[in-house]
């Protein structure tokens, strides 16, 4: 349901500099080359040669240039090896037109010893005798002497301009260190509040800011102040941006959107220019949004990481600190900034006065999933088969942007298939790529697709038989992703709270397809590995996070985190003794075993329907909760 805020079609432009620029430095090269380069490249005849072929009349004219002579050959029907031939004027006295139609260039250089006869020599053997300064011109010496120059500063000006257009267009050699956000001016916004589904709570909250946008007066009278900064909070996808793209849409103000990435340069001092820019020229329009996303990016706490604080990342938090403190309280200037993890911000950052409002955006329910759904299938020719309503509540988990993929990947399905219409098919394999990954093709033994099936039907046939479980949707045994199997369960309804019997059951329906590997072969296998990594991390977390547990009572035990960074702590503490982990450990250990004993028992008193669900699933490979329904009525189960 992502928007995009559409930019105003500009015509193209030309760049007049640039054209004198590459006009004059071609221009000079052409003329050094013509200079230094003039006509076609003669050929090279010793000295001794040129004299004998002066001799047999083969030379029409020479040019004298210093040492080196250039000339023309005659041709082979003017020259003998005696001299002209008979009825044939001497090479001397034809037209250079002729001479210059059936001759060829030669160049020779002339030994630095004297020659005084070499004029008589050559008039003596008709040859036309042409001589040459050897002093340049002005203009060849002016064009020798300023084209490196010229190559250089056209060198100079067009890596300046690539530079200046790569760190943010033009404005002088320092414009790399000037304001980086891309500007969208109020009529160029596209996005609004109706264009986001769901997350009601945090369009009730931006609709203040909206107001106050378009009407300051009406809060100052009051003596209201805007906040000067507002920090959307959530995990990835959800739609931050979104929303203050729809902010700014809605109150029809500048919109300046920047990465938090962005302020941080190789050079020192940048981001903090930068955003001193920024600051400026949203002030000049105010009222105006300035969106800063990723704010973790630049906003995490100070002072951590073996290498101190004192970079060029903490020089650009201050000054984003000092420009809010700046901020004038009649100022129409609104800081929105979007992060997944506000734990790491500086609590200067966070405190009242800078950005006075924290607003959640939770992932969507179901009602707002299906206007999510409705949102991205609009215009796209959709089978009477799909129900948006079932996919809705099967999608549980889903972020804004994760059901816009769910849409183009069920589009491109469709369209893989040559269908007119996207069926709701497509929408199931869609979903099924998105949550277990793509098909494998894997070749399983007869033996190795048989203990899949028992294991999967053992994860079905415990679900089935437990009150407090989710209701069953799908089985497979289709290897997808990094697993060779799946059982696929949809809550009835959104849970918020789990109760401990709830809990208890998850780990046994967990555990299930260990438990029937079990009963059908009396051992287990690799197979279950990510079974037991889940039923360990869910016991565990209700003894130390939850207290479920009976012998430890309701305390909570710290955990083990992550750090986003190196540097806030070093090591892990614990405030827990040696005995109290060992009970931790213990209880932990019980309730696995407890739980897998109970689903062994299940499984090992219904041997049947154990049985007759791994043979529809070895036939079928994958079953839908209708046909599970079947087979286990079929096999007498009764409840």
């Amino acid at each position: 349901m992502k928007g995009q805020m559409q930019h105003s079609p500009q015509k193209p432009t030309v760049n007049w500099n640039n054209v004198i620029w590459v006009l004059v430095i071609w221009m000079a090269v052409a003329y050094l080359f013509q200079a230094m380069f003039p006509g076609t490249a003669p050929q090279t005849l010793t000295y001794t040669k040129f004299r004998d072929m002066v001799r047999q009349g083969e030379i029409a004219a020479v040019t004298i240039r210093g040492n080196v002579i250039r000339g023309e050959l005659a041709s082979a029907e003017t020259s003998t090896a005696s001299g002209p031939a008979d009825g044939a004027l001497p090479a001397g006295e034809r037209s250079a037109e002729a001479r210059r139609e059936d001759s060829t260039v030669f160049q020779t250089v002339k030994p630095d010893v004297m020659e005084p006869d070499l004029v008589g020599f050559l008039e003596e053997h008709g040859v036309v005798i042409t001589a040459e300064s050897q002093e340049r011109s002005f203009i060849e010496t002016l064009a020798i002497t300023l084209l490196p120059w010229l190559l250089i500063i056209g060198f100079f000006v067009y890596t300046s301009r690539k530079f200046r257009a790569r760190m943010g267009g033009g404005g002088g050699p320092f414009a790399f260190a000037k304001f980086q956000a891309k500007r969208f001016k109020p009529t160029d916004s596209q996005t609004f509040f109706e264009d986001v589904a769901g997350l009601e709570n945090a369009k009730r909250e931006l609709q203040e800011i909206v107001a106050y946008l378009k009407d300051p007066s009406r809060f100052q009278k009051l003596g209201a102040e805007l906040p000067k900064g507002i920090l959307l909070v959530g995990p990835p996808g959800v739609g931050k941006t979104l929303l203050a793209q729809a902010t700014a849409g809605e109150a029809e103000v500048p919109f300046f959107s920047i990465s938090g990435s962005e302020f941080i340069e190789m050079f020192v001092g940048v981001g903090a220019s930068r955003v001193r820019d920024m600051f400026a020229k949203a002030k000049k329009e105010a009222p105006a949004v300035i969106f800063i996303d990723e704010l973790d990016s630049i906003g995490r706490a100070r002072g951590t990481g073996l290498g101190g604080g004192h970079d060029e990342r903490e020089q650009t938090l201050n000054q984003i600190l000092a420009e809010m403190d700046g901020f004038d309280p009649s100022e129409s200037v609104i800081v929105l900034s979007a992060t997944n993890r506000p734990d790491v911000l500086d609590p200067a950052l966070v405190r009242p006065g800078r950005f006075d409002r924290r607003i959640h955006l939770d992932l969507p329910r179901r009602s707002a999933r299906q206007k999510i759904l409705e949102t991205h299938t609009r215009g796209m020719p959709i089978a009477e088969d799909v129900n948006l309503a079932r996919f809705a509540e099967r999608t549980a988990g889903f972020s804004g942007a994760d059901l816009k993929n769910l849409v183009n990947e069920a589009a491109l399905m469709a369209a893989r298939r040559d269908r007119t219409h996207v069926a709701a098919e497509d929408f199931e394999q869609a979903r099924d790529k998105i949550i277990m990954g793509i098909e494998r093709d894997e070749v399983l033994t007869d033996e190795e697709k048989e203990r899949i099936a028992y294991h999967e039907a053992g994860h079905a046939l415990m679900a089935a038989m437990t009150p407090n479980a989710d209701p069953l949707q799908k089985v497979s045994i289709i290897p997808r992703g990094g697993s060779l199997g799946a059982t696929e369960q949809t809550p009835e309804r959104e849970r918020y709270t789990m109760q401990k019997p709830y809990l208890l059951d998850r780990i046994a329906i967990i555990l299930a397809g260990r438990a029937a590997e079990k009963v059908k072969y009396g051992d287990v296998s690799t197979g279950a590995g990510d079974d037991l990594k889940k039923a360990t991390q869910l016991a565990r977390n209700m003894v130390c996070q939850w207290g479920m547990s009976d012998e430890l009572g309701p305390v909570a035990f710290k955990k083990g985190e992550t750090h986003p960074f190196l540097g806030r702590e070093l090591a892990e503490t614990r405030d827990y003794s040696e005995h109290t982990a060992r009970v931790i450990d213990e209880e932990v250990k019980h309730i696995a075993l407890e739980r897998e004993e109970k689903a062994y028992e299940a499984l090992n008193g219904q041997p049947a329907l154990l049985d007759a669900l791994a043979a529809a699933l070895l036939e079928h490979e994958t079953l839908s909760h209708v046909e599970i329904d079947a087979v286990l009525q079929e096999a007498g189960m009764t409840n």
